[in-house]
């Protein structure tokens, strides 16, 4: 079970909102009487609560290769804490409900994390809103007619499938979560070792590399047949001649 409690905790952020999801659990345990409402708001999370723990149904779906954290969308959190609270303050009256109903606003605040902490936010820098690297990336090595293997940076895989759909990657946000993966591993390296990358990046036919123009490589990329396509926003496009790029006919 411990895997699945690290993937719920890391999942959490700081932990209190879980603390306030168990709470509410508890108390409409104990308190909430009608049927519905008492299977919606206490059956249905408890339940989800003792499959998505469960550490046989962790391994089959990590063998899956199921992102494992989405499973945890399926609890309530919100609607469960909200309706909690509204219980709660509905058995006061007057300055005491308003007092309550701060109460739990401002301790829901203080117990989360705003979401412009995570260090893969940024703000819009257009209508995509993905950064604009990004476009200028896959509109300059799309071919019309045929999807294309690009290896990107760290920071900029979450937003390359939001914007292209023929621009594909040959490792997703998997890595992020701890995942490894070994042409990964080599990529982000600080010093790259290109008698590594080259194969690897070959075995999953990589048409074009991305790296930031600050990264260091252990030889020059031109010995291994990259060639400079594109140098843009911080960022160099190699075009590695040895994976066959086909263009369809007209």
């Amino acid at each position: 079970m411990g895997n699945a409690l690290k993937v719920l905790q890391e999942y959490m952020g700081t932990g209190g909102v879980l603390i306030l999801f168990l709470f509410a659990v508890i108390y409409l345990y104990l308190r909430e009487k009608r049927k519905p409402r008492r299977i919606l708001f206490v059956y249905v999370p408890i339940l989800l609560l003792v499959l998505i723990l469960n550490p046989l149904f962790f391994r089959l779906l990590r063998e899956m290769d199921v992102v494992y954290f989405r499973l945890f969308w399926l609890l309530p959190v919100i609607v469960e804490i909200a309706y909690c609270a509204v219980m709660i303050c509905e058995t006061q009256k007057g300055r005491a409900y308003a007092a309550l109903a701060v109460v739990f606003v401002t301790l829901t605040a203080a117990l989360g994390r705003p979401v412009y902490q995570n260090p893969l936010y940024s703000p819009a820098e257009n209508i995509y809103h993905v950064p604009d690297s990004v476009v200028h990336i896959c509109d300059a090595i799309q071919v019309p007619g045929r999807e294309v293997m690009a290896l990107f940076p760290e920071e900029l895989l979450l937003y390359v499938r939001q914007y292209s759909p023929v621009v594909c990657m040959p490792y997703g946000r998997e890595v992020l979560t701890g995942v490894y993966d070994a042409l990964h591993e080599t990529a982000c390296a600080e010093k790259v070792d290109m008698e590594q990358l080259v194969p690897l990046s070959r075995e999953k036919s990589c048409h074009y590399l991305i790296f930031p123009q600050k990264q260091r490589f252990s030889r020059e990329p031109s010995d291994y047949g990259w060639e400079v396509f594109l140098e843009t926003d911080g960022y160099t496009v190699y075009r590695d001649t040895g994976v066959e790029l086909a263009v369809p006919e007209e």
